[in-house]
């Protein structure tokens, strides 16, 4: 485990309101380029998931492709209080289907988002200079380069400061490649918060101060989510950047978030009717989080129907620590 730092941030709880939610998704509602974006993002997203289902495990694979551990399944049978192998093979498919998606999830949301907003997917090749790289932008005089992990704990120590590494060997020759002296380069997280984040992430930022040799610190990350360095009169600006402020940076707008979370609502949910008033559910808090309350009766979209915004309330609860009516 990384050792603490005393300039380790300590992030407050983030709020979502339903009602800026609300009014964002009106906003691009009647904004045409906003409404442009979320279709193409909601007809590449559709394809794409398409094309990978139709590749997934289906009901006649056999049993060596699903890779179980027996352990696991044991301990979760006796959960169920399963008697028979039929009982837990029900739930052997949906669980490698999930895990399967989530392989492939974050490649094909960064191929189908990133071009929308002016930005390139670079392929990752490895053993070369762009190896930590999948998405870059030339704004202006700057080269802006990510790197991008699907979830706020999936870094480790050894990740940490191999990314580190990765842009100290690597931010001269990014800079000339695109013939600029300025990079901006960002560690991005697909969703989640600072406050859910392992803060493995931020010690991206600490091993980068610890390890700067013969350069200048213009600004140190002690207490921030940001560093800036120059070295070699190239200039290097490094942020970690997690859910909402991520998805708002690549699209240089506070409503990125929201457009791409209704295009892929779009691509993924058929509006139906709302959730029944009588269900009972497991997780005790989930009636609030995708009630429709503060719903005005009036309010009306044609980018999602009033079922659908019971999805928009769900995917933005794990953009947020808290989801305020």
């Amino acid at each position: 485990m990384a050792r603490g730092h005393n300039g380790l941030p300590k992030p407050t709880a983030l709020s979502l309101r339903k009602t800026q939610l609300l009014s964002d998704l009106l906003a691009i509602d009647t904004d045409q380029a906003a409404r442009q974006r979320v279709l193409a993002m909601e007809t590449d997203f559709r394809t794409r998931i398409a094309n990978h289902v139709n590749s997934l495990p289906t009901e006649d694979a056999l049993f060596s492709k699903f890779n179980t551990n027996p352990f696991v399944l044991l301990f979760h049978s006796m959960k169920k209080q399963y008697r028979h192998i039929s009982d837990i093979e029900s739930d052997i498919l949906p669980a490698k289907v999930f895990s399967s998606m989530e392989t492939s999830a974050g490649r094909m949301v960064e191929t189908v988002v990133l071009p929308v907003y002016g930005w390139e997917t670079v392929p990752s090749e490895m053993h070369t200079p762009n190896s930590a790289l999948d998405g870059k932008a030339l704004k202006g005089d700057t080269l802006c380069l990510a790197t991008l992990k699907s979830g706020p704990r999936c870094l480790n120590d050894e990740m940490s400061e191999n990314l580190a590494d990765a842009v100290l060997q690597n931010y001269e020759a990014w800079a000339t490649d695109a013939r600029v002296r300025k990079i901006d380069f960002t560690y991005g997280v697909l969703y989640g918060t600072q406050k859910q984040s392992n803060k493995k992430d931020w010690h991206i930022l600490r091993n980068i101060e610890e390890k700067l040799q013969g350069g200048t610190m213009l600004e140190s990350p002690q207490g921030r989510w940001q560093l800036k360095f120059e070295k070699n009169n190239v200039q290097v600006i490094v942020s970690v950047r997690i859910g909402i402020d991520l998805w708002n940076y690549f699209g240089g707008s506070n409503r990125a978030f929201v457009e791409m979370a209704s295009a892929v609502i779009r691509a993924c949910i058929s509006p139906s009717d709302t959730q029944p008033a009588d269900h009972t559910f497991t997780i005790a808090d989930l009636p609030a989080i995708i009630s429709l309350e503060t719903v005005p009766q009036g309010y009306n979209v044609s980018l999602l129907q009033r079922s659908q915004l019971e999805w928009l309330f769900f995917f933005a609860r794990h953009f947020c620590d808290v989801l305020e009516q």
